[in-house]
């Protein structure tokens, strides 16, 4: 089973930028055989639905959730998936995980075609 190991959160001031990983912790596994997946959960609700930012596996399709958008983007090598965040805004202090399936374009950041999950990782933006 592929296991996912999210890293790079933390503090981080308003208007800052940090930078997210994910790396399968797996031996024989590659992220980059499957679709990748940005969710968030916010303090006091449950795991988003929708993802924040999401890229199918050939890398050719990405998605973006609407808090995503011009702050946000996503690159990714055959082991590592890597989630830049740029002008972070209080409201986007969460848990982030990163998640891995085969997920079709259509269904690219919907979170019930995934297989594997991340533990999470806390982002806090404040000042």
């Amino acid at each position: 089973q592929l296991q996912i190991v999210e890293s790079g959160g933390g503090l981080v001031q308003p208007g800052g930028s940090l930078v997210l990983s994910c790396a399968a912790s797996t031996a024989g596994f590659k992220l980059d055989d499957y679709s990748i997946g940005w969710f968030r959960q916010v303090p006091g609700k449950k795991r988003e639905r929708e993802g924040i930012l999401c890229s199918s596996r050939s890398g050719g399709d990405t998605k973006f959730g609407d808090s995503a958008k011009g702050r946000f983007t996503m690159s990714r090598t055959t082991t590592s998936i890597f989630l830049q965040m740029n002008n972070l805004k209080p409201e986007d202090t969460a848990v982030y995980y990163c998640t891995a399936g085969p997920v079709t374009v259509q269904a690219l950041c919907l979170d019930h075609g995934y297989d594997f999950w991340g533990q999470g990782i806390q982002v806090t933006v404040a000042s």
